[in-house]
């Protein structure tokens, strides 16, 4: 007797919109959080009495954490259940939250922080590889548009929320708003979603995560503490050296793995290799601009911290309509320009910023933020996008990983030096000429920690300098993110293979310029179903290509 094998559209939980949706809220919520915090950093400074390295650890814990685990709890998924491990995280992200609302001191919010960072890791790789087996192929494109969008359209979020919650309630707010939203994404996980799971992806190498976690754990910590011990310091050298093993010998065994958790042979795909070098430093400037400016614009700028939030969505708006447009720039003129030429956008922006003086007023900020979002969207979506392009399509998922990780690190990375550039550069020029120990002291930790002192000893002068050295320590900083996209500009131009996607045609007609052996991208696997145009590009959406088995609940 035939067997009749039904569609799989007639197959699918009429439920699954649903649970799309509490995924999109959840994935909202954790796109948000990787800017809400920014815009506290201030208020934190006053309130905790915490100085510019806690700040650093505050945001960087997460960080690390994430991209640390990112890779090995995206197998763990892969292995004991995708909706199982993204219920694991989304409780153990919901933990942090409740803590962070708790606490009272630096240390236990860096705590909370590290501990969100671990449930992060787990929720947003497994939030896109449940995709799969909810939607069928008809739908899946539109599904992951959906939750990529949620998590973009949630970081200009961030400060407008964070900013409106500061304003009528205490810190601790800006955790407590994540709670309810991760309990729904939590009940519509245990009764909508489907289980699903792939044994035959690689076993999860404890010893691997342990070297990638503390390696790069002792590299931000001594970037982090070099400016307040001093960079030839026993503590820091060491960190460096213990980073510097650690890292070598990850690299050591994942080359040697059969299976590797971290591929790093993709980075022989020179396609891969330079998008994701765009694609990082993209995400170090970003994620050091978010550092550093809410501290100018609230001590400073004299703004609120909803106004604070307010001022950096020329950022965000700047990102978001190059990003839209870079779509069709890399179909008509391929990614290699495009990406050039915005990391030459950003190059001028940085630039043009390190000219800031503390008088200069917002329209002058206003100015080059907007500039800065032009370079960052051009230059970061199409990279990504290309990135993924540039290996073959057995490897989409491992690429979207390595790229991820890579990025994390990236932002990580920028925050800790960047940071420390900006909190060395300050140490140095402020002022502190006849003030009592204590009350220099803490000048010196912090912007904000100066003008408290200012304002209850009746000092103007202070207050003035300490302006002026943190400007100065902001165009140090806008420097160095300028000449490290002019390098990055001029390596993509030079050797960035300039592959234009299938199907395009090129401003006079002619066909896609190929890539050299070894850079010829495979057939994107998704491309039965693409996303709407416009749509946001996230380079985790190779993960759905990994479908592996599902087991219907």
């Amino acid at each position: 007797m035939a067997t009749v094998i039904q569609p799989v559209e007639a197959q699918l939980d009429p439920r699954r919109w649903w649970a799309l949706g509490a995924l999109v809220a959840s994935m909202l919520v954790l796109g948000f959080d990787m800017t809400i915090l920014n815009v506290a950093l201030p208020t934190m400074a006053e309130q905790l009495e915490a100085s510019t390295g806690e700040l650093q650890w505050i945001v960087d814990s997460y960080i690390v954490v994430f991209a640390a685990l990112m890779l090995p709890a995206g197998l763990l998924g892969d292995r004991f259940g995708r909706r199982r491990m993204l219920i694991a995280g989304l409780l153990v992200f919901l933990v942090g939250a409740l803590l962070g609302t708790l606490v009272g001191t630096p240390a236990l919010l860096i705590a909370a922080r590290t501990v969100m960072g671990v449930g992060a890791a787990l929720v947003i790789p497994l939030g896109l590889s449940v995709l799969p087996s909810m939607f069928g192929p008809q739908e899946r494109g539109k599904a992951v548009a959906a939750v990529t969008a949620s998590m973009a359209a949630g970081m200009p979020l961030g400060p407008l929320v964070g900013g409106l919650l500061l304003d009528h309630y205490w810190w601790g707010s800006i955790f407590l708003i994540n709670i309810p939203m991760v309990a729904i994404g939590i009940a519509a996980c245990l009764f909508l979603l489907p289980e699903s799971r792939d044994p035959a992806s690689p076993r999860v190498d404890v010893l691997s995560t342990a070297f990638s976690a503390v390696g790069l754990g002792a590299l931000v910590f001594g970037i982090i503490e070099a400016p307040e011990r001093g960079w030839g310091s026993p503590l820091v050298v060491g960190s460096f050296t213990a980073s510097a093993v650690l890292l070598a010998a990850l690299v050591v065994r994942e080359r040697r793995a059969p299976r590797p958790m971290l591929d790093l042979k993709l980075l022989s795909h020179r396609g891969f290799l330079f998008n994701s070098l765009a694609a990082t430093l993209g995400t170090f400037v970003f994620s050091g601009l978010l550092f550093m400016l809410p501290t100018y614009l609230q001590e400073i700028g004299g703004n609120d911290a909803f106004g604070t939030g307010v001022r950096l969505l020329p950022l965000m708006a700047g990102l978001m309509v190059s990003a839209r447009a870079s779509t069709a720039l890399v179909q008509r003129l391929g990614p290699r320009p495009v990406v050039t030429a915005g990391l030459t956008v950003l190059c001028f922006a940085a630039l043009l910023g390190a000219r800031t003086a503390p008088d200069s007023g917002y329209a002058f900020t206003a100015l080059w933020l907007t500039i800065a979002g032009l370079g960052f969207g051009l230059a970061m979506v199409p990279a990504m996008d290309a990135a993924l392009g540039g290996i073959p399509a057995d490897e989409a998922g491992s690429g979207s990983g390595l790229l991820m990780t890579l990025r994390q690190v990236g932002g990580a990375i920028g925050i800790a030096l960047l940071g420390s550039l900006l909190a060395g550069a300050y140490d140095d020029r402020l002022d502190t000429t006849g003030l009592p120990a204590r009350a220099a002291e803490a000048a010196h930790d912090s912007l904000t920690g100066a003008h408290l002192v200012a304002e209850r000893l009746g000092l103007p002068r202070l207050a003035a300098s300490a302006d002026a050295a943190y400007v100065d320590g902001m165009g140090t900083v806008l420097a160095v993110c300028g000449i490290a996209a002019l390098v990055a500009a001029l390596l993509t131009a030079a050797l960035l293979p300039n592959v234009r996607p299938a199907g395009s045609a090129g401003p006079d007609g002619e066909r896609p310029v190929e890539a050299e052996p070894g850079d010829r991208p495979a057939p994107d696997p998704a491309q039965e179903d693409p996303a709407e145009p416009g749509d946001p590009a996230d380079p985790a959406e190779a993960d759905v290509a990994r479908h592996g088995t599902h087991d219907r609940q």
